[in-house]
């Protein structure tokens, strides 16, 4: 049995080009759940329209209160039926063969709980921006070739690789996977799912652009949001305490990750060092002195032993910053 996870919350604008996305499969699925976090809008009133002429069962769920697109999604997946979930956004547009090409990857591959894919970027007109998700997130060919090689985690310590919008799992991994932790940063439904299966070697991807990925300033979550660039000018004239916030953040942020990774008893420690020497390497930075004379030596340290790596490919740039600024 097929399921479609959705969450919805003011996605009547592009509702009902999903929707025909998702009827017009290849391979039809059996059932769209629906869970709506309170919208505002005509969402539920498309939702309704739609469930009635679409050729397969829509529940739609109204929460009695406002969950977050994480907890929502929680909800949603916990609530459908069937064997095979594919997750989904309320605003893009599923290739007609992204069912038949999850599902027949998934049948292939037994040892695998969960598969994903790229997709092609869209504008708020539905046109393509010439760019895909992983040359956005820089998932190139070494990147997946480690992936392959059983090093997905060291991937996704670094960042989000796994859309969930291109996601297709197992019911049967969810109980590994719940509850849906909230207190870390950025790790959202997608990125969670990505991290434990990627921890067990139990998700793997499709190199296709299976859907059309919409980008637009009203998204809840995704690539709308970018890092402002800082200049060599702001780097300069900035306190040191300004810099360091971000540092501090970081280091935070691995550091909850690696406490919540090592409380899931399947997973391997070893498979946690790179974690762990990354939330080392960001403390370090952080707390640097104000002195430049006395912050030589720590990252002389981290330098010979090799940790900036943790911070940029071009790890001489961060050095160089955390010596100067």
């Amino acid at each position: 049995m097929i399921s479609v996870a959705m969450c919805t919350y003011g996605g009547e604008k592009y509702l009902p080009q999903q929707l025909e996305s998702i009827a017009n499969q290849t391979i039809r699925v059996d059932e769209l759940v629906v869970c709506d976090d309170r919208s505002k809008d005509s969402t539920i009133a498309v939702l309704k329209s739609y469930a009635e002429k679409l050729p397969f069962p829509v529940r739609i769920i109204q929460n009695e209160e406002n969950l977050g697109s994480t907890k929502n999604f929680e909800k949603c997946i916990s609530l459908c039926e069937g064997d095979i979930v594919f997750l989904t956004d309320q605003d893009d547009i599923w290739r007609s063969d992204r069912v038949e090409k999850q599902l027949n990857f998934l049948e292939k591959h037994p040892e695998q709980d969960a598969v994903f894919s790229n997709a092609m970027m869209i504008d708020d007109d539905s046109l393509p921006t010439g760019k895909t998700i992983w040359e956005e997130i820089e998932f190139d060919a070494r990147k997946q070739e480690k992936w392959r090689q059983g090093k997905a985690h060291e991937i996704l310590f670094n960042g989000f690789v796994v859309t969930g919008a291109t996601l297709t799992l197992r019911k049967s991994c969810l109980e590994r996977l719940l509850p849906f932790p909230t207190h870390v940063p950025d790790l959202i439904h997608d990125a969670w799912i990505a991290m434990v299966l990627g921890l067990e070697n139990k998700i793997s991807f499709i190199p296709e652009n299976l859907i059309d990925y919409r980008i637009h300033a009203s998204q809840q979550v995704g690539f709308g949001s970018k890092t402002d660039y800082v200049s060599l000018k702001e780097r300069m004239s900035r306190g040191r305490d300004e810099k360091l916030v971000p540092l501090k953040e970081k280091a935070e942020k691995l550091n909850d990750l690696y406490v919540l990774l090592r409380s899931i008893p399947f997973v391997p420690r070893e498979k946690l060092i790179k974690l762990y020497l990354a939330k080392r390497h960001f403390e370090s930075r952080s707390s640097l002195p104000h002195n430049r004379f006395l912050r030589l030596t720590p990252i002389m340290n981290q330098v010979v032993r090799g940790q900036y790596i943790f911070s940029s490919k071009d790890w001489w740039i961060p050095a160089i910053g955390d010596l100067l600024e």
